[in-house]
């Protein structure tokens, strides 16, 4: 009978071959050359990924020199199929100058079963199984992919579809988001706040608490360039880590806009008062001053969610210069040198601005 699946497939006459192979499966579903033509129907009919598997697996399993390499053949057949579909789609994604805007691919952490998820990442995005594992993050966002916005949303919805969770999103979304420097609250019960809008012009915006969604904390570190021994005994300057500044982005979507806090720049002794030692301003009483006024924030905020993996993200993003580069950070630390870690904290809470938007 498989001579007549042979001859049914040189005539393609696929309705025959289908009939047939159906017959053989049930009188003998492990002989390879059943698989081989029931691979090379999956083919016909555009089924690539089963074609693909069966192919595969003819060539784990089989010794016979003929169903080998007519596997081979057949796999190269399918790639190139599933190649060509990918470009013409990515082609037809990016087609609408909209589509061509510079945005981002973001892989979020894997609950699933690492290993299929793998699989499907490294069949997707064209990677091995080992390194596709290694790329999927188990906590955290990793920032994965920069380019044209059309193809990052056309492999994020595949990758979606696949059960690999992601987000995609164009760095026109973040720059878009206003930030107001927040000086100090002047009032709780109506919630008022003394701030700095992006032209330096001060000024009060008034606010009701549920108005905050989301409360984005992150710390940020201070460099400073001290003299240290070397191996050999002799001296050398070096930048080293001497303290982080504690940040805090409240999201209020309905504005479109971000109130920012940080230790450095929050005037204690101004506004309201939540802590005994907040007319006193030293290095102790700011980590103090600080924990309490967050303290006041949790119990104002108990609706919103708090996004606090920046560091995990940002060890994803540091080296990514260019991106960096097209974020205005609007964070206004002394720095002796600039430093990736400013525009990668914005660029974090801008990111969960435009994606917590997007799913609500």
């Amino acid at each position: 009978m498989i001579k007549q699946v042979a001859a049914a497939f040189e005539r393609q006459d696929y309705h025959t071959a289908a009939a047939l192979l159906q017959q053989l499966l049930q009188e003998s579903p492990e002989n390879p050359w059943v698989q081989l033509y029931l691979g090379r129907l999956d083919e016909v009919l555009g089924k690539l990924e089963t074609a693909e598997e069966i192919y595969r697996q003819l060539l784990r399993s089989t010794t016979n020199a003929k169903i080998i390499g007519q596997a081979r053949q057949g796999l190269h057949r399918v790639q190139s199929i599933a190649q060509e579909q990918r470009q013409q789609a990515i082609l037809q994604a990016t087609a609408d100058p909209s589509n061509t805007q510079l945005g981002v691919l973001v892989l979020e952490p894997v609950s699933s079963d690492r290993t299929v998820a793998a699989q499907k990442f490294a069949q997707i995005m064209q990677l091995d199984p080992y390194t596709a594992r290694l790329k999927l993050p188990s906590r955290g966002w990793r920032l994965y992919r920069t380019g044209a916005i059309g193809e990052l949303r056309f492999l994020g919805k595949k990758l979606r579809e696949s059960g690999v969770p992601c987000f995609w999103a164009t760095l026109a979304e973040i720059q878009k988001i206003q930030v107001f420097q927040v000086s100090y609250f002047q009032q709780s019960a109506q919630a008022t706040v003394v701030c700095q809008n992006e032209q330096g012009q001060m000024g009060s915006l008034k606010f009701d608490w549920t108005e905050v969604t989301r409360r984005v904390t992150g710390l940020l570190p201070i460099f400073e360039e001290v003299v240290d021994l070397d191996h050999r005994g002799k001296l050398k300057r070096k930048t080293q880590t001497q303290d982080y500044v504690q940040f805090c982005d409240l999201h209020l979507p309905q504005r479109h806009c971000i109130l920012r806090l940080h230790d450095r720049s929050y005037q204690f002794q101004q506004g309201i008062i939540t802590s005994p030692q907040q007319s006193q301003i030293n290095q102790t009483t700011i980590r103090i001053n600080w924990n309490s006024l967050c303290d006041f924030l949790s119990q104002q905020l108990l609706h919103a969610t708090i996004w606090s993996d920046f560091t995990a993200f940002a060890e994803t993003v540091l080296e990514q210069k260019e991106v960096l580069s097209r974020i205005p950070c609007h964070i206004h630390l002394f720095r002796r040198a600039e430093t990736s870690w400013d525009p990668a904290f914005h660029f974090y809470s801008g990111l969960v601005f435009v994606r917590s938007d997007r799913n609500s």
